[in-house]
């Protein structure tokens, strides 16, 4: 094949002129035409409130040219005296060769906008991979059974039959794959886990969900350490999500005292210390305000309180009540309120015995 194409140009180069000639008009003609369209775009862009325009324009920005310069190839060869075998096969490499490169523009284009149709959505936070990954699944899945259909003329329902009778070969083999893909998918879908939400399982790993992929769910604990948990495990176990239905969070203190302290003198200097350290310590919430409630109430050997606050968010608590106990112990100190003095249980001493005589 390929010494016929050289023989054939070394004995009829001037037959290849015209083609030549319309192969870099069509080059140059397409170069316009992207230079208007991409500049029109790029207005476009500039002056809208949506994304799409300027993913548009990221994704075509290089494919375009490639798709100008099959145009171009195809148009030259038709028009050309080649053999009409030489002309067939190159218009089949090129059909190959733009659908595979649609189907790379469309996978990328179907990702950035999940991604990006997401964020807009009320209370929601950036989409997992597996969305993403499915997202771009669906289009490369139909983007092969075009090529086969056009380019190397397979009967497409012979394909699918054949995967109808192999995909259950296929699940049986993949059991443990598939259910982590299904149950990663059902909890992607729920959206009762989202990416960036504080969660505990019942098996008593806790974190924020960094990833939510084909097969596990990953959380990133306070420590910083990552955290893997099987998406089908996940879908299995009872999970608190304490973003949900609301990021803030409530907490509560408590405060045990002497029964000789006055409960209203108790209950306004708790108050008094909360309302002073909102706006220093970071993730204290203003509203609801901080209120004490004499909770749990009598004790054996105390008076107990409880003061309830409310912070931003899972991990804001810890700080919060570091810091609210240490301004507690010193206004209390200040006011002469007493805690309870921890007792130390000792075993009696037992008597030696008498010795006689």
């Amino acid at each position: 094949m390929i010494e016929q194409i050289a023989k054939y140009l070394m004995e009829n180069w001037r037959e290849l002129v015209w083609p030549a000639v319309l192969f870099a008009a069509v080059v140059v003609a397409g170069l316009m035409v992207r230079h208007i369209v991409y500049a029109r775009l790029r207005r476009s862009t500039a002056s809208s409130s949506t994304r799409i325009d300027s993913m548009l324009v990221e994704s075509l920005h290089g494919p375009i040219l490639l798709w100008i310069l099959i145009l171009a190839i195809h148009l030259a060869a038709e028009y050309s005296d080649l053999p009409r075998s030489v002309t067939h096969w190159s218009a089949k490499v090129l059909l190959a060769l733009w659908i595979v490169s649609l189907t790379l523009v469309l996978s990328r284009l179907s990702g950035r906008m999940v991604r990006t149709h997401s964020t807009k959505l009320e209370g929601a936070l950036p989409v997992s991979t597996l969305t993403e990954v499915l997202a771009s699944l669906i289009i490369w899945i139909l983007g092969i059974l075009t090529l086969f259909g056009q380019v190397f003329d397979i009967d497409i329902r012979a394909i699918l039959a054949a995967l109808g009778v192999g995909g259950l070969a296929v699940a049986l083999a993949l059991q443990d794959t598939l259910s982590n893909l299904f149950a990663g998918f059902y909890v992607s879908v729920a959206r009762q886990i989202r990416i960036g939400d504080f969660v505990k399982i019942d098996t008593g790993q806790n974190g924020y969900v960094q990833d939510i992929g084909w097969r596990s769910t990953t959380l990133k604990d306070l420590s910083g350490s990552l955290i893997f948990i099987p998406n089908s495990k996940l879908a299995q176990s009872i999970v608190t999500n304490y973003n949900l239905p609301q990021r803030p969070i409530g907490f509560g203190i408590t405060v045990p005292v002497t029964y000789d302290s006055d409960p209203s003198q108790v209950e306004r200097l708790l108050n008094e210390v909360a309302a002073a350290a909102i706006g220093q310590v970071p993730g204290l919430l203003k509203e609801p305000a901080p209120s004490t409630k004499f909770i749990p109430g009598f004790g054996k050997t105390s008076m107990d309180f409880t003061l309830d606050c409310r912070v931003a968010e899972y991990a804001d608590q810890f700080l919060v009540q570091h810091e609210l106990r240490k301004r507690i112990y010193r206004r209390f100190r200040e006011e002469g309120v007493r805690f309870i003095t921890p007792t130390v249980s000792t075993v009696p001493a037992v008597p030696a015995p008498e010795q006689n005589g």
